[in-house]
């Protein structure tokens, strides 16, 4: 294994580090501020993107989960109000769901506070580091 590779590889531990600690303290986070999970979380953020609702199918799709992962947090989100389900009117199969003003509300709240946390998580980063980081991270997609 050669140098190079040695210290790739030592970086891609880094990082998964890093997002792991992160992820599970936002995790806790939304737990405890907010009574809720990061996958509904996640949920009310897709449907928050797009206000006027999406198919059951297309919500699997953006959040990379199994259609049963997604219909699961729906119910959840369903029964306390935060997302209504409109069949469609052309095929029985499809089903729309989008955020009620309740939801919208919520998720307002929460995402205000997840903004706050993930700020605050990663302050120790100076402007000039955030810039070089999200340099790197697009480099890294492509």
């Amino acid at each position: 294994m050669s140098e190079g590779s040695k210290r790739r590889l030592k970086m891609w531990v880094r990082l998964l580090g890093v997002t792991r600690a992160s992820e599970n303290h936002l995790r806790e986070y939304l737990r405890l501020k907010h009574d809720t999970t990061l996958p509904r979380f996640d949920v009310m953020a897709a449907l928050y993107r797009r206000r006027d609702g999406v198919t059951m199918s297309d919500l699997s799709r953006m959040l990379l989960v199994s259609n049963g992962n997604a219909t699961a947090v729906v119910d959840r989100l369903e029964g306390d109000g935060f997302v209504r389900r409109t069949p469609s009117e052309v095929d029985r199969r499809t089903v729309h769901v989008a955020l009620t003003p309740e939801g919208l509300t919520a998720f307002e709240a929460m995402a205000e506070g997840h903004e706050a946390e993930v700020a605050r998580l990663f302050s120790r980063i100076s402007e000039e580091d955030l810039d070089q980081l999200t340099t790197i991270l697009k480099r890294m997609g492509q």
